[in-house]
């Protein structure tokens, strides 16, 4: 398998699409299938790395530098809202 030296979530992912399609319709001969669906294999592969990379990059960011977490941010009405008023209470 070759390896890309840039990698393109969305590239490969409507790369992948594509084959799904194709693959779908089934009237591909036998050999271009298999070919076909070693390319997915590869591309979601590829796509599921992308993630994971994002995702242990966004908790990197996330993390002070003494490691400790970000807190969410509260916003008007939601249950860990401490500002002390009933956001119902209008609605009586």
């Amino acid at each position: 398998m070759k390896k890309r030296h840039t990698p393109n979530f969305e590239a490969d992912l409507a790369e992948l699409e594509q084959l799904v399609m194709r693959m779908e319709r089934g009237d591909l001969p036998l050999e271009e299938a298999l070919g076909n669906f070693e390319r997915g294999v590869a591309l979601a592969r590829a796509c599921q790395q992308a993630l994971r990379d994002a995702e242990q990059k966004v908790q990197r960011l996330g993390a002070g530098p003494d490691g400790e977490r970000l807190e969410p941010l509260v916003h008007d009405g939601d249950e860990n809202d401490t500002s002390g008023e009933d956001p119902d209470e209008d609605e009586l």
